[in-house]
């Protein structure tokens, strides 16, 4: 099978073809192999001249066989002849000394359908060092005119280029290729001999959606301003509005509680929840795969299941878990299709495109609610018990008091059960699709903030 619409330009369908043959030849019951290729070329500038340059380009293959029950999985990035050769041969005899997993194995043959839907996942426009190096200068140049900056570090503009194959002993196979264009860059801000920072990044698969140089740049420099003269609160319990820069954050401990692996080892504080009421009944979870140029879309899964839109969270109510074949065999289960394979190890879990739906009101709207709360804009640290949902994490942001948005806040923790936070939240209108797991602005009630 070749590449879906766009031409294999690194030989590396050839190659996982010839490590999967040489698997079979070495005693092998049964294989799979994946194949990556990928080229990245980014510019960092400061102060107006050139400060770096990374153009990287390589190739990895990995290698998972099958004997009975026992199975193994090697990789290298060295794709001669002689290499594929004794990957595949020390993999056979990996897999002959390995214990028996009963729930190891490819898809059913039945159940892997070939089809070409067109995501626009690859854009083949032209990209050199000259251009990137133009499109940085312009970011640290638009954060640098935002008054109050001093200094914009790391303006970086970038691009990437892969491609993917993969291929079962048993025939099937698919690959397909995909870019990425981004900007981002750091802004300092100072005041009174006090310093704050922040940045903005934006990321997508065509550049015609990419965002204006001059808007992240301003919106960089206007966030670090906004940060000046920042100080501690009072602890207490209160409501907390997590802005959609980290509200994913939330949904993101969501998607690891409902994962397979994690369910079929009951190590999961969601583990009793399937079919049961974790939100209200407005709030709504889809992953949707095959959205056009999404961050997380894909053909197929880790294992060739072409992957489907689902409910995760439907009216509040849990639907489905995260399955691969192993974790769906674990669980007595179809699998989801969301297996995801990395060239090391056998098949994981991962979500697609997964999203929390907007809500009616707006931010504002929500914040004119709160007489006494908090804004969190930014995270660091944070702690989840995946067992019982206890959640803490170090935050800034700003205070709301009798419902505006007042001034900045450092130095604050807030904590509290992911249960009872899931229960509460209210999700307002402002969904942006910037990364393959996001959410709108949320609303969560009766945290502990911890503070002065």
């Amino acid at each position: 099978m070749n590449f879906e619409h766009t031409p294999n330009k690194s030989n590396i369908d050839n190659i996982v073809q010839k490590l999967l043959s040489k698997a079979k030849h070495h005693g092998a019951t049964s294989a799979d192999a994946v194949g990556t290729y990928g080229r990245s070329l980014g510019v960092v500038v400061r102060n107006g001249d050139l400060e770096d340059i990374d153009n990287s380009e390589g190739c990895d293959i990995g290698l998972r066989v099958m004997v009975g029950k026992r199975q193994s999985c090697v990789s290298t990035s060295d794709t001669s002849d002689a290499s594929i050769e004794k990957l595949a041969e020390r993999a056979v005899a990996m897999a002959k000394l390995a214990p028996e997993d009963p729930y190891c194995g490819l898809v059913e043959t039945s159940k892997l359908i070939t089809h070409n839907p067109d995501l626009q996942l690859y854009d083949d426009t032209s990209i050199t060092p000259i251009i990137l190096k133009e499109r940085a200068l312009e970011v640290e140049s638009s954060t640098l005119k935002v008054k109050g900056v001093q200094q914009a570090e790391g303006a970086n503009a970038s691009h990437a280029h892969s491609e993917i194959f993969f291929q079962t002993s048993e025939g099937f196979s698919y690959g397909w290729m995909s870019s990425r264009h981004s900007v981002s860059v750091s802004a300092i801000a100072e005041l009174n001999g006090s310093m704050e920072r922040d940045y903005d990044y934006h990321s997508t698969r065509w550049l015609e959606d990419l965002r204006s140089t001059e808007d992240v740049g301003k919106l960089a420099g206007s966030r670090a301003v906004s940060r000046l003269g920042s100080k501690q609160i009072k602890s207490g319990a209160m409501p907390v509005i997590f802005d959609k820069r980290i509200s994913n954050a939330l949904l993101s401990a969501l998607l690891g509680a409902i994962s397979g692996p994690s369910i079929a080892r009951g190590v999961s504080f969601l583990k009793d929840k399937l079919d049961q009421q974790i939100f209200n009944n407005k709030i709504q979870v889809i992953d949707d795969p095959q959205i056009i140029r999404g961050h997380g879309s894909r053909l197929y899964d880790g294992e060739g299941i072409i992957p489907v839109k689902r409910n995760l969270i439907k009216n509040g109510i849990l639907q489905t878990w995260l399955l691969n074949s192993s974790s769906a065999r674990q669980l007595n289960r179809e699998t989801t299709g969301h297996a995801s394979r990395n060239i090391s190890s056998p098949p994981g879990v991962s979500s697609t495109n997964a999203y929390i739906e907007n809500g009616s009101s707006s931010p504002e709207e929500l914040i004119k609610q709160i007489t006494d709360g908090l804004i969190i804009s930014e995270m660091f640290g944070p702690s989840l018990n995946g067992n019982t949902g206890d959640y803490s994490v170090g935050v800034s942001g700003f205070k709301i008091e009798n419902g505006q948005k007042t001034y900045p806040v450092s130095e604050v923790t807030i904590a509290g059960n992911l249960i009872e936070i899931y229960k509460s939240l209210i999700a307002a209108n402002d969904l942006e699709f910037n990364s393959a797991t996001v959410s709108p602005t949320l609303l969560a009630q009766g945290l502990t903030v911890a503070g002065l």
